[in-house]
């Protein structure tokens, strides 16, 4: 197999697709949020991963990528899968619990998980102190964004939906880790995406049948053109290309452009849901900028 080549720092095109990424993560809460009014959580989970898990075998299929012969990824390929689907889990049933913008804040702690252990096994993923600063002080603008929401009483059983995203921030971590440091990093990405997206479809419909909940088809075109977009889009190309970037650069680095997500997603409230654009929100745009900066660096 022909050894992949790492890069060291994030170039143009890397800096590209995360941004493209984090820009769709951050409208697929909103999407999940709008959908639940009317299907189920993890069922829904379920159509998304099984129509995503058929998209990327026909992909496969397309591009002659080989998914079932015998290379050593299993046991790296189903852990990496149950973490994943752990990771949904969470998301999907957190957003029954607590608002989007709330979940989305502790989701993405994930980037401590990974700035923190995945040195100790990929000794090239070790962060300076300059690129330290650069994360806290993403994480900090994270914070500022999310101060006044902090501010406000909570509702009733909002703090399970804020336990689940920080559940779900962890579990991405290690996925993450798992990635990097098992037979999976040898793996073509569809192959690593093909692992997390079949064992997600395998176990969301058993917990979705163990909650109790109804199954159907017969939902609005608003709620149809959510899962669409959730699939296709989410589950398939966003992830797929979050796969790929994984094996050719700093895990670390790439972690820490995530922290636009959140921000993304309160600028599309302020774009789509009319809400103001505040002080704090300004803040956290500078902030998250020059943390990016700073992590971004070359050695």
């Amino acid at each position: 197999m022909t050894p992949v080549q790492r890069k060291d720092h994030l170039d143009t095109l890397a800096i590209t697709l995360l941004v493209v990424c984090c820009a769709f993560w951050g409208f697929q809460q909103i999407l999940i949020k709008f959908a639940s009014r009317e299907i189920p959580p993890l069922w829904q989970a379920s159509i998304r991963m099984w129509g995503a898990t058929a998209l990327l075998w026909l992909w496969c299929q397309f591009r002659g990528v080989p998914l079932f012969q015998r290379d050593g990824t299993l046991k790296g390929g189903l852990l990496v899968g149950l973490l994943f689907a752990g990771e949904f889990v969470f998301i999907y049933l957190g957003l029954t619990h607590t608002s989007a913008s709330r979940l989305t804040v502790f989701l993405y702690t994930s980037p401590f998980w990974v700035a923190l252990l995945l040195p100790r096994f990929v000794h090239a993923e070790k962060l300076r102190r300059i690129q330290w600063i650069g994360l806290t002080l993403a994480f900090a603008a994270v914070a500022v964004a999310f101060s006044e929401a902090f501010l406000h009483g909570s509702s009733p059983g909002q703090w399970i939906g804020d336990t689940m995203g920080l559940a779900a921030g962890m579990l991405w971590g290690l996925t993450t880790l798992a990635i990097r440091t098992t037979r999976i990093a040898t793996a073509a990405a569809e192959k690593s995406l093909f692992y997390q997206l079949g064992v997600t479809a395998a176990v969301t419909p058993l917990l979705s049948i163990a909650l109790g909940e109804s199954w159907g088809f017969g939902y609005s075109a608003m709620a149809w053109g959510s899962v669409f977009l959730q699939t296709a889009v989410g589950a398939f190309a966003s992830y797929l290309t979050w796969m790929w970037m994984l094996r050719h650069y700093p895990a670390t680095q790439m972690s820490t452009f995530t922290f636009l997500t959140p921000l993304f997603a309160l600028i599309f409230g302020v774009v789509l849901l009319g809400e103001p654009l505040t002080l704090q929100l300004v803040l956290a745009l500078l902030g998250v900028a020059a943390g990016i900066v700073l992590v971004s660096r070359k050695g």
